[in-house]
């Protein structure tokens, strides 16, 4: 049983950890009777949190918006989660908050118990990061594109494409997505009357929210297998099918998401479409699989593989030559 000061504390918790809440669900949470419950969601109004209550089937509580932030309670695992997300923000692909991310982190690490400090201290450590130009996104520019998402207000703005061509477009956003580098809206593209997937590094300058639209259906019924179709295929000039002679689950934690899209063909055998900016880049995806495969198309790319092969067969001594050779270490 709880004690009222470590029970309102566990309330508030329980109340920041999920929208909704029954008043019977949060009773059987703390081990007290619904009345209890009342009681101690007055004293958190009383102490200026926001505690909303409805009434009749499907009635509960949930903590509503303030005028004030409240102090967030994190259980080890969160406040671990969230320390390292900062240190990222600090250093990622999101211009504008790296300040504010430091900032926010020291202030987390000085309440951190020695534990969990230890615990992200050591992920950081252990952490390099690898240099090079990066493409990123302001942090306002993703503000405004998710709010209109939100509100479900149209945008407009000019939009570079890959050849570096600008058009103005106006679009009904739907979702934003993100591959670990880039940052993606999925819209709905009211001039081209079709979906769009647009590279938000390539938004310029901040858009412009408009009239307010009604949902559409998701392309081809599911959202998630655009994005992923979207980002995999559709940015790159070529595009390859290739069955892999190893089962999907296999191939699939050797192809990134972002890289390409992988389709069972029986227990055994998979197809995988790739896009991809050239043959080399195409020849290097496959190749990174690491099982025996068999190009399907295009034809340019056989050719590629087929000189790929002629140059390493030239690379190395016959074969009776290194049977011969004790073997070196394998990494």
């Amino acid at each position: 049983m709880w004690d009222t000061s470590a029970r309102l504390l566990r309330l508030l918790s329980l109340l920041q950890g999920r929208r909704d809440w029954s008043g019977r669900h949060l009773a059987d949470r703390l081990e007290v009777d619904v009345r209890t419950v009342r009681r101690d969601v007055e004293r958190l109004r009383r102490l200026g949190y926001p505690v909303e209550s409805t009434t009749g089937i499907g009635g509960g509580y949930r903590l509503g918006a303030g005028a004030e932030l409240p102090p967030l309670l994190l259980d080890d695992d969160e406040a671990v989660a969230v320390a390292v997300g900062l240190r990222t923000a600090a250093g990622g692909t999101v211009t504008g908050i790296e300040e504010s991310s430091l900032r926010a982190l020291a202030k987390l690490e000085q309440v951190l118990p020695a534990r969990l400090r230890h615990r992200v201290q050591t992920l950081g450590d252990a952490t390099v990061p690898l240099p090079g130009p990066r493409p990123t996104v302001d942090a306002d520019l993703l503000t405004v594109v998710a709010a209109a998402s939100r509100a479900r207000e149209q945008l407009r703005f000019d939009y570079r494409d890959h050849a570096g061509a600008t058009s103005r477009r106006t679009v009904e956003p739907y979702h934003l997505a993100h591959t670990g580098r880039l940052w993606y809206l999925v819209a709905w593209d009211l001039d081209r009357r079709d979906w769009r997937t647009f590279r938000l590094d390539r938004v310029e300058p901040m858009p412009i929210p408009g009239d307010r639209f009604r949902p559409r259906p998701p392309p081809d019924g599911d959202m998630a297998a655009y994005v992923h179709r979207s980002l995999a295929i559709a940015p790159y000039q070529l595009t390859a099918r290739v069955t892999f002679h190893a089962p999907a689950a296999v191939v699939s934690e050797r192809v990134p998401p972002a890289a390409g899209i992988v389709e069972p063909v029986d227990d055994h055998t998979c197809v995988v479409t790739y896009g991809g900016e050239s043959l080399r880049s195409l020849g290097v995806f496959v190749g990174m699989v690491d099982v025996d495969f068999t190009v399907e198309e295009p034809p340019e790319l056989m050719e590629h593989v087929a000189r790929l092969a002629d140059r390493y067969r030239r690379a190395t001594p016959p074969a009776r030559e290194l049977r011969g050779r004790a073997p070196g270490p394998l990494a």
